[in-house]
């Protein structure tokens, strides 16, 4: 089966803590830089010859990481509770994405979140 995809990236950074003794130094309040990649997947073009519009695309990553941006995710009431571990967050933001316009039309999501260049998360939803 052939599948189309469209990647857009940005980039978030945010502050948190992972309280937990598996976590070792980042038990403690530290800053994080992510790097976002979202992976539009469509096994048919639109009736446009697109998989997405990338300028949409774009768009809906930007809307939802500002929700993330320069943020202290221990004092952000969406998360309050919650471990802001890297996998959780991709997931966050891979389920905000399915909910954007631009997301309608297509298969799949998958979203990548790179710590750094040796070490990443991926999540993917399938609709």
């Amino acid at each position: 089966m052939a599948i189309f995809a469209v990647t857009v990236s940005d980039h978030v950074m945010i502050a948190h803590s992972l309280p937990r003794p598996v976590f070792g130094p980042a038990q403690g309040l530290h800053g994080a830089t992510y790097v976002i990649e979202a992976t539009f997947r469509r096994g048919e073009l639109g009736p446009d010859g697109i998989v997405v519009d990338i300028g949409a695309a774009t768009s809906a990553l930007d809307e939802v990481l500002s929700q993330l941006r320069y943020r202290n995710l221990d004092d952000h009431l969406t998360f309050d509770g919650m471990l802001t571990t890297t996998e959780m967050l991709t997931r966050w933001v891979a389920d905000r994405l399915a909910e954007s316009a631009a997301a309608q039309e297509v298969d799949g999501i998958e979203v990548v979140m790179r710590e750094s260049p040796q070490a990443w998360v991926s999540y993917t939803k399938n609709r």
